[in-house]
């Protein structure tokens, strides 16, 4: 049973409402958030209307704030915010047109918020973020009219600066309608067609400088056009359900970029055109498979299988676990073999990763998969071939085989202490001497080290070679 000293509502609510009161008054003196967040809930508990007047007074003096907020004081700004999303968010039980108001207001202060404030950890966008979702349950709870909600959203797009507004489209298409989307989709094509307003070469105002030289003001405000324009109508036309469309925005080069034949392709296997996804999808340059992504190899596949070509589908899942080693491909791949012939297969697989030129991708899936045993042939064959460097292969993998396989675990830790103590990494020198000590650890479990060195030797040729390297020698116990 909790203490009735434990801070809880219900031991609060024992001191009566009069005393709570007092120490509300008590604790908020000073704290301008706290007496903010107090008469919020005053006026709430007033009247709906006086909330929405308290709440619409503070999004004016946001709005007029041109003080700097850096990171220390961006939490006091998130939680502002926060406490007025919220606060709208109770608006709309009640009067859902004047909460839809509030929240275009909101979402307003988000381009001159983001000029003043440090936002490098994000919290401040997943706010907006947060405000423009509520935007489509709010829009169809104050059933806004569609053309003037289409108007609202055209103004929005364009303002979208910093991404406040991305996805906007699709958390609105309920609320539009198909009224709503068709006048909204009517306004993009006419700003898709307004002439550029190309000043003079002398009025060219230079914002910045890039590799290719100086930016104009003229030229990143046509990009910005031309982005609106385009994403807009993807996600209109995806609202739409119009395939072609979406296809339509995306240009020659474009389609042949594997992100975006993943797009296309998807799309028409979702209206059941699946000869065109295998047109789309097969638009990449396949001779250049280092800058295929997983992505766009699973729908291949998808592809496949929806036209009924299994065998070519399961010939393409190995040839993509061959590149790349990726357990997904095989697990798909060994799943769809009859009994026994996966057993088969999981062996060719293993002796193909065990002969794979990156030895990096080889120990990692041969850690992951598992197949200890052949990972530490792996690095006892291929030592030479470690680097270092790929910590987050090497640490992982000498945790999992030292219980088993003490040798290859010392292997792989020597190959990332030197590293670290060759190159200088200081930063590295804490996990370096912590290696050592593991390695020291293990010496006793490993009866023969074959063509390594043994601990002690080892351990003086570290010496010798980085005997100056104080800063690491004194971590090591």
């Amino acid at each position: 049973m909790a203490s009735r000293k434990t801070l809880n509502a219900k031991n609060l609510e024992a001191l009566g409402a009069e005393r709570l009161a007092e120490l509300l008054i008590e604790i908020s003196r000073g704290n301008a958030a706290a007496q903010r967040r107090l008469r919020l809930e005053l006026a709430g508990a007033a009247s709906p209307a006086d909330m929405a007047q308290e709440i619409r007074k503070r999004l004016t003096a946001l709005a007029r704030s041109r003080s700097f907020v850096d990171w220390h004081r961006r939490k006091a700004l998130v939680a502002d915010l926060e406490t007025q999303r919220q606060a709208i968010s109770q608006v709309v039980k009640v009067d859902a047109a004047e909460a839809l108001d509030l929240l275009w207001r909101f979402m307003a202060l988000a381009n001159s918020i983001f000029a003043r404030c440090d936002d490098s950890s994000g919290s401040v966008m997943a706010v907006f973020q947060a405000a423009c979702r509520d935007l489509g349950d709010i829009a169809k709870a104050a059933s806004a009219a569609p053309n003037v909600l289409a108007e609202q959203a055209y103004r929005a797009l364009i303002e979208n600066e910093c991404g406040q507004y991305d996805g906007l489209i699709e958390v609105l298409a309920p609320a539009l309608g198909p009224a709503g989307l068709d006048h909204l989709k009517q306004l993009i094509l006419k700003l898709s067609k307004e002439p550029r307003q190309k000043p003079r070469a002398e009025d060219q105002k230079v914002v910045g400088w890039g590799m290719g030289g100086p930016l104009y003001a003229d030229d990143l405000a046509e990009r910005h056009r031309s982005s609106v324009v385009r994403m807009a109508l993807e996600a209109i036309a995806d609202a739409q359900g119009d395939v072609d469309a979406f296809i339509a925005q995306q240009s020659e080069k474009a389609r042949g970029v594997p992100s975006v034949a993943v797009e296309i392709a998807q799309r028409l296997l979702g209206v059941g055109r699946a000869d065109e996804a295998w047109t789309a999808i097969n638009a990449v340059d396949q001779d250049r498979p280092g800058w295929i992504p997983i992505e766009w190899e699973q729908t291949r596949i998808e592809v496949l299988e929806t036209l009924g070509r299994a065998d070519e589908a399961q010939a393409f899942r190995w040839a993509c676990f061959e590149r790349s080693l990726n357990p997904d491909h095989l697990r798909s791949y060994l799943k769809r073999l009859p009994d026994f012939e996966d057993l088969e297969a999981e062996e060719r697989a293993i002796a193909h990763a065990l002969s794979h030129p990156n030895v990096h991708h080889a120990l990692g899936f041969l850690v992951n998969w598992p197949a200890l045993d052949q990972a530490a042939h792996l690095v006892r064959a291929r030592a030479d071939d470690l680097n270092g460097d790929f910590y987050e292969i090497l640490a992982p993998a000498a945790a999992a085989l030292e219980a088993k396989h003490p040798l290859a675990a010392t292997v792989l830790r020597r190959a990332l202490i030197d590293f670290a103590l060759e190159r200088n990494r200081t930063k590295r020198y804490q996990h370096a001497a912590r290696h050592l000590e593991e390695c020291e650890n293990l010496a006793d479990r490993i009866g023969d080290f074959g063509r390594f060195e043994a601990h002690e030797a080892y351990l003086r040729r570290l010496k010798a070679q980085h005997g100056r390297k104080s800063s690491f020698w004194s971590l090591v116990m």
